[in-house]
């Protein structure tokens, strides 16, 4: 059995079952709102870990939950590409996401990493949609948006089913600087202690070293909102939960088709 494999059938059976009100000692029944998988026998209690507990009662475990500081850090580009591209639901509402996956949480802040886009010929549109998205964004009061950027380079690739082997020149678009930004503020805020729990919405197995600071040497905890349809075993491994963000949350978190902010009124791009 590979060493991912592995892991999920360890985490599967080390899932809590909140309508039992037991620590992740039982295996969490299908159906369940929770979804967390969480380490065996370690407990939050406010962003520390006390090891050894099985059985906590859930209005205890819910009253810490509420109690909890909670700041949310997204990745842009991750989020687009796991769970909104080519869905009627790219027009995200961040804030009732957290909400929806978070409930009962304090979240007192969202960061919002992402860069710039550029035109391209087959979709000179692209930029106009992000710019509207991004107003929308900034209509909810505790979101800041962090920007990296993109660079463009030339690079000589195989041409795919070219026998012999033929060499192209091809223009790659690499987007820098989301990923560093958000490890960034995730540790810089933990070292202030603007939080007691962070969330990230991402995938991204190059956050493990962040991830793994916050947890293991500040002591607080950080939970993963995975995009995409798999884990990442690196970052399951050290993170306090794991749940998975599902076309139904992100089609119950949609924003209004038409919305108003300090410069007027803008609607949801037509194509989306």
């Amino acid at each position: 059995m590979s060493q991912c494999g592995a892991e999920r059938r360890r985490a599967t059976n080390t899932e809590a079952d909140p309508k039992a009100g037991l620590a992740p000692c039982s295996r969490r029944k299908r159906g369940d709102n929770y979804g967390a998988i969480m380490p065996l026998t370690l407990v939050s209690v406010k962003g520390k870990f006390v090891e050894g507990l099985c059985e906590v009662p859930l209005a205890f475990r819910l009253l810490l939950k509420a109690m909890a500081k909670t700041n949310v850090y997204v990745d842009g580009f991750n989020l687009y590409y796991g769970a909104v591209k080519d869905t009627p639901y790219r027009w995200l509402d961040l804030a009732k996401l957290g909400k929806i996956l978070l409930p009962g949480d304090t979240i007192q802040s969202i960061k919002y990493f992402t860069a710039r886009v550029s035109g391209r010929p087959h979709d000179p549109d692209q930029p106009t949609r992000q710019q509207i998205y991004l107003r929308a964004l900034k209509t909810i009061p505790n979101l800041t948006i962090v920007y990296g950027h993109f660079l463009t380079h030339s690079r000589r690739m195989v041409l795919t089913g070219s026998n012999p082997p033929k060499k192209v020149w091809v223009d790659v678009t690499e987007e820098k600087g989301s990923d560093v930004n958000l490890g960034t503020h995730l540790l810089h805020d933990g070292f202030k202690g603007l939080y007691e729990l962070a969330v990230l919405i991402t995938n991204d197995s190059d956050l493990l070293e962040p991830v793994r600071i916050v947890r293991h040497h500040l002591g607080l905890s950080v939970g993963i909102l995975n995009p995409h349809q798999y884990h990442s075993c690196v970052l399951r491994q050290h993170a306090t939960f794991v749940k998975r963000i599902r076309q139904a949350h992100t089609a119950a978190c949609q924003f209004p088709e038409t919305m108003t902010d300090a410069k007027g009124t803008f609607h949801k791009p037509s194509a989306w």
